[in-house]
């Protein structure tokens, strides 16, 4: 639903608008032993576009790559800073409007 004709009120439908071409490898490198041993996990709430989940299973953070908004948000908000991140190579990631 929304306010002004065609504009997205939420963020579901605001991320469901955004445009990607995915690469084959991931451009997000968590260092697996800090992922363990954080008891937080706040990179699966503070990323908007749910790229990590953490599974119990397992025991490892999931990274839906694919889904990566490029905002930067789990290089600042990562307990142990141990998310290597780096921009998707040519050609690949999110492509944003101009104006």
């Amino acid at each position: 639903m929304s306010n002004i004709k065609g504009v997205p009120q939420n963020v579901e439908d605001k991320l469901f608008s955004v445009k990607y071409k995915p690469c084959e490898k991931s451009h997000l490198q968590p260092t697996p032993s800090d992922c363990a041993r954080c008891k937080t996990k706040p990179c699966t709430t503070f990323c908007p576009a749910k790229v990590y989940v953490w599974d119990e299973e397992g025991n490892q953070l999931l990274v839906g790559y694919e889904n990566c908004l490029e905002c930067g948000a789990c290089r600042i908000g990562c307990t142990y800073q141990s998310i290597k991140w780096e921009y998707p190579e040519g050609g690949c990631g999110v492509t944003f409007k101009n104006g």
